[in-house]
């Protein structure tokens, strides 16, 4: 689908927000809904100060989001399923909110969680901040589901030129409170915040999210990744720290280095296992590649296996999906 791509890159924009056109869209959001316009519209620089704001706003009404965003959201997808069915329903958000529901919802959470962390000092605060979360609407990050209303009509258009130039926003009676977005974003290639030299996600304010491969980390362990070592690797006593240092660090590397020893070999490559305390084990399955490089030499690649897996022949056949008995591969490319 056209609009696939381009709501893709609002879902992944960074840098300042143009706020005049921003404005007009919640004004006109707040028009569709049948509400008169909002009399301030407060500009802050993150989610996190974004609920700063709402708590300390005066005379802002009560919340609109079910008349500005919930509301109109639910009879657009009524009429678009009555028209389709349910297959063409199905197939249409198959081709375009499915395409970028899965990495877009879990950044939106992963920043919900940031703000919780960041502002709920004690544990019967969270609630609290939760709360204030729930009023609002996600602009670029609600791009799945506009990508699957977008030319079908322009009920939704307000709300569509907010998120094209602003991120989260908060609709009150009589005050709107908007968040800049981010100024920096570094994914995966599975689209999970991931960067090993500094935040994975940041807003002007500096409040940012830390993470390797989608993992929460500690900006502070970032710093140590530099200067790793297999025994400060074996000292780390949070698996998951460890799992990422091993990551960052390589496996081969570590093997190599920490003077592990093989478990077993044969014509299919050799098996090596690290031995994990408070973790399952760690093995690896190296081969080579049959397919010289152009200059001449055949590359060695270490394969993660389950930590079941006892046999050389037994790993190479599970990457492929098969069981060891079955694997009898008649050529090697």
């Amino acid at each position: 689908m056209q609009y696939v791509d381009t709501w893709r890159t609002v879902a992944a924009a960074t840098g300042r927000a143009d706020r005049g056109a921003a404005e007009d869209g919640v004004r006109l959001a707040y028009r569709r809904a049948g509400l008169a316009e909002p009399e301030r519209i407060i500009w802050v620089e993150s989610p996190r100060a974004a609920v700063e704001a709402v708590e300390k706003l005066a005379d802002a009404g009560r919340s609109v989001r079910e008349e500005v965003r919930t509301r109109p959201w639910a009879e657009e997808r009524r009429r678009i399923y009555d028209e389709l069915g349910p297959a063409g329903w199905s197939a249409l958000w198959s081709a375009t909110g499915a395409q970028l529901w899965e990495t877009t919802a879990a950044l939106a959470e992963r920043i919900r969680t940031g703000v919780v962390a960041g502002l709920a000092a004690r544990p019967e605060e969270e609630s609290g901040v939760r709360l204030v979360l729930l009023d609002a609407v996600l602009g670029q990050h609600d791009a799945a589901w506009l990508a699957a209303f977008d030319g079908r009509g322009d009920r939704l258009a307000g709300l569509a030129e907010v998120a094209r130039n602003a991120g989260w926003w908060w609709p009150y009676e009589h005050a709107v409170v908007i968040s800049e977005r981010p100024a920096t974003l570094h994914r995966d290639e599975a689209g999970r915040l991931d960067r090993g030299d500094g935040p994975a996600l940041a807003y002007p304010d500096g409040f940012a999210l830390y993470a390797w491969r989608g993992m929460p980390v500690p900006a502070e362990f970032l710093d140590t990744l530099g200067s790793l070592t297999p025994e400060r690797i074996r000292g780390e006593e949070n698996a998951e720290l460890r799992r990422v240092m091993l990551e960052y660090y390589g496996y081969d590397r570590y093997l190599t280095e920490s003077g592990a020893e093989p478990v077993h070999r044969d014509e299919t490559g050799i098996l090596w296992r690290i031995a994990m305390e408070g973790d399952e084990d760690v093995v690896m399955v190296e081969v080579v590649n049959s397919t010289p490089e152009p200059d001449g030499t055949c590359r060695t690649y270490w394969l993660r296996v389950p930590p079941r897996t006892r046999t050389a022949k037994e790993a190479v056949a599970w990457t492929f999906g098969l069981d060891g008995e079955v694997y009898a591969p008649v050529r090697q490319t």
